[in-house]
């Protein structure tokens, strides 16, 4: 498996769980490979109507007369979760268009992508890191020879989701993909805020050392058992909008520990969100009224959109 088929194969998932941070979720105890998830179908999306509710994080951006919006997404999710609740609905019945990181089902973006990391370089792994790589491969029911094919900040987001998978969350069923969804059945324009190359300078290692960190972090927090608890603390949160522990999220997360945790932090999420919030901008004051959802840590405290927005000028309103 090369890296082009490994990002056709996981081209929905694995931005989902790369944009979440990488982060990596515990081995189960089982053997058995994650249950496949259903396949999307009009039933599916009717039984979520029924019981559709809010979740996440909303608010209402105004300035220059008129008011665009903000929401803060989960890149995995469960099919109850494929509608959107009252007020979620009521910002995409007032906007015109959808902005999202990346649209999860633009076909030109599965090709840049693969054509992308097709041409990154491998790095050299330490032996003893890649041989508990493998494993957990194995234990996940992916390809183990792909540790030699696929960068490994990419099998790490693989593992993330397979281990997701386990327990109910799957980037199919992930916000997202139902927004997209959505859009594309109203039609709204839609947008992506970021192109290929800027993600992936985001989510590669710079050299065979970086590399090299991140997978001890992630091997570390796969065999641990801690960020799966992690990531079922967040999405906790998400579920219940509780904005108070999302802007707290470094601090009780215990994911921002090491050296090269904090610098994937800043580079998933600081450096990138003046950019995003530029373009929401620049199309909010050519007169466009915006939904932007993106991943919720980009929502985060005093670096995050909504705060970055505010002293951009605008009138900030949490929803609902």
């Amino acid at each position: 498996m090369n890296a082009r088929t490994f990002w056709q194969s996981f081209k929905h998932r694995v931005l989902g769980a790369c944009l979440l941070g990488l982060s990596a979720w515990t081995a189960a105890a089982e053997n058995e490979c994650p249950p496949e998830p259903k396949p999307l179908s009009p039933e599916m999306f009717s039984v979520a109507q029924r019981q559709a509710r809010d979740r996440g994080f909303l608010w209402r951006v105004s300035k220059d007369g008129h008011s665009s919006y903000l929401y803060g997404t989960l890149h995995v999710g469960r099919e109850a979760w494929l509608a959107a609740g009252p007020a979620l609905e009521q910002a995409l019945r007032s906007t015109n268009t959808l902005a999202l990181e990346l649209d999860p089902l633009d076909p030109d973006v599965a090709v840049q992508m693969g054509q992308a990391l097709a041409k990154t370089p491998k790095r050299k792994l330490e032996e003893g890191a890649r041989a508990r790589l493998g494993r957990q491969l194995q234990v996940q029911c992916m390809p183990v020879e792909s540790a030699d094919q696929v960068p490994a900040e990419l099998l790490l987001a693989g593992l993330s989701l397979n281990l997701a998978r386990r327990d109910g969350l799957d980037g199919q069923f992930g916000s997202e993909m139902f927004l997209a969804m959505m859009a594309r059945a109203r039609g709204m324009k839609i947008v992506s805020l970021e192109t290929v190359e800027l993600q992936l300078r985001a989510l590669l290692a710079a050299d065979d050392a970086e590399a090299g960190q991140i997978l001890i972090d992630g091997l570390n927090e796969l065999e641990s058992g801690h960020a799966r608890e992690s990531l079922l603390d967040l999405v906790s949160m998400w579920e219940s909008g509780d904005v108070r522990r999302l802007d707290t999220y470094e601090h009780w997360c215990e994911c921002v520990v090491t050296p090269m945790e904090k610098l994937q932090m800043q580079r998933l999420l600081d450096e990138r969100n003046p950019a995003m919030a530029r373009q929401i901008d620049a199309m909010h004051r050519s007169g466009s009224r915006v939904l932007a959802a993106v991943g919720s840590l980009h929502m985060s405290g005093p670096r995050g959109l909504p705060a970055v927005l505010a002293r951009m000028g605008y009138a900030i309103e949490r929803l609902p």
